[in-house]
């Protein structure tokens, strides 16, 4: 079995494979991985839980854009599973030619997404949109060319800048709003978080359609914890939440 790990800003997304099949997935707080005992703790219950030995496990994959969390994953992993650990980092195998002017500014989980989607959507032009922390837009054409993306700020992270940065606004639930006329301010904020959201996602897939594939087609995939707030909004051909972790899957196979 393979245990693959996609640490973030705000959450690990994790989930286990067996025979490429995702067999258990789970979401861990990323501020409260703590020590490697800590999160190895964690890691026992959520396997016992899913009735999967720890034995079982061969190999950890691991993706992360959070530096700090890297050596106690690591240490982690050899303490309490004793198994292989990849990590999907620069000079690895990816299956994509990656047009960035430094490929290795590229995001770990920006690769593990468009990895996974070449894999399941092969000959294809993709436009990857990974709705977290924050929200990123990657473009990858049907002969696997990586040719680069958007970032902007996501939903949760435009809230707490509003919050932070203001006197009287206050924190708010990210929901779908009823209208996008508010009439109160917490209203008002979630209509702005939501719709301006959705307008800037429809008017940069549409311009990354018209710079990089001009009359062809391109596969729009959503993913991330905020995409299926959109799932009415025909602004993705699909959502596929655990895009990344098959994206990991992946990379690990072409690593052996």
């Amino acid at each position: 079995m393979l245990l693959c790990l996609d640490v973030g800003n705000t959450h690990i997304l994790g989930g286990v494979f067996k025979d490429e099949q995702l067999i258990a997935r789970f979401r861990y707080a990323t501020h409260l991985v703590g020590t490697a005992d800590q999160f190895g703790m964690f890691l026992l219950s959520m396997l016992h839980f899913n009735k999967i030995e720890a034995e079982k496990i061969k190999a950890t994959a691991v993706s992360s854009v959070v530096p700090s969390c890297d050596y106690t994953i690591h240490h982690c992993i050899s303490l309490y599973l004793k198994c292989h650990y990849f990590v999907l980092q620069s000079g690895v195998k990816t299956g994509l030619n990656i047009k960035y002017k430094n490929p290795n500014e590229v995001g770990a989980d920006r690769i593990a997404n468009a990895i996974g989607a070449i894999s399941i959507f092969p000959r294809k032009n993709i436009i990857i949109v990974d709705m977290g922390t924050a929200t990123t837009l990657c473009v990858i054409s049907q002969k696997r060319d990586y040719l680069g993306g958007a970032i902007l700020p996501g939903l949760r992270l435009g809230m707490e800048s509003l919050k932070a940065n203001t006197a009287k606004l206050m924190a708010v639930d990210i929901e779908i709003p009823s209208h996008c006329i508010g009439r109160t301010t917490r209203e008002s904020i979630q209509a702005g978080l939501y719709f301006g959201q959705l307008g800037a996602l429809r008017e940069m897939i549409h311009t990354i359609k018209q710079e990089a594939f001009s009359t062809e087609t391109a596969m729009v995939i959503g993913t991330g914890g905020f995409a299926q707030l959109y799932r009415d909004k025909n602004v993705f051909d699909v959502i596929m939440p655990d895009l990344v972790l098959q994206g990991l899957s992946k990379a690990y196979e072409l690593s052996l």
